[in-house]
């Protein structure tokens, strides 16, 4: 499969898990798939504790990395695409309701069922969170490994929800991070 804007959101649409990772205020890293909905290949959001590590490891550094790739694949003919992003935990407001009607929509499709603010503030012990990325490659697929080319998200990160931006909060500061699972 070739690196193209086409292909590259024929893989984000047909995914519904993403691999984000995310490191903690010392750098260790960790990744985890996360069930997400999406809108215009830019705008990635999830629903997790705040106390899994890779949402602690957000609160304390936003700076992520995204692959999404069909794992279901032969071996030597995959593609993905990988992502730099910001990501933050999404408060009440227009942003998470919007967030959350798109959630809900993939979530509805896929057999689940439709999320509320109610369901991820207070004590439900789950938040919603958004990444934007701001950098997009796939590999080249020209015989030199993991070489990976640039696809310019302007050509398919059409039709933004208008609740959205892309400015995202970079998180709090630089404090400790735990090294428990989560």
């Amino acid at each position: 499969m070739r690196p193209t804007a086409e292909n590259a959101r024929g893989i984000v649409d047909a995914s519904r898990y993403l691999v984000l990772a995310t490191a903690d205020a010392e750098g260790r890293p960790w990744s985890t798939p996360v069930y997400f909905a999406h809108v215009g290949c830019r705008e990635f959001f999830w629903v997790s504790s705040p106390e899994a590590v890779h949402s602690r490891n957000i609160a304390v550094r936003s700076e992520v990395g995204i692959a999404v790739f069909d794992s279901s694949v032969e071996i030597g003919t995959g593609q993905g695409v990988y992502m730099s992003a910001v990501a933050a935990e999404l408060v009440d407001g227009a942003a998470s309701t919007s967030a959350l009607e798109v959630f809900s929509r993939r979530s509805l499709g896929h057999g689940g069922r439709v999320w509320t603010l109610d369901d991820v503030r207070g004590d439900s012990g789950l938040r919603l969170y958004r990444a934007v990325a701001e950098a997009h490659s796939m590999l080249a697929k020209d015989g030199r490994p993991d070489h990976r080319v640039a696809v310019d998200p302007g050509c398919w990160c059409r039709g933004l929800h208008p609740g959205f931006g892309s400015a995202v909060h970079r998180g709090g500061g630089r404090g400790t991070g735990s090294r428990e699972e989560g």
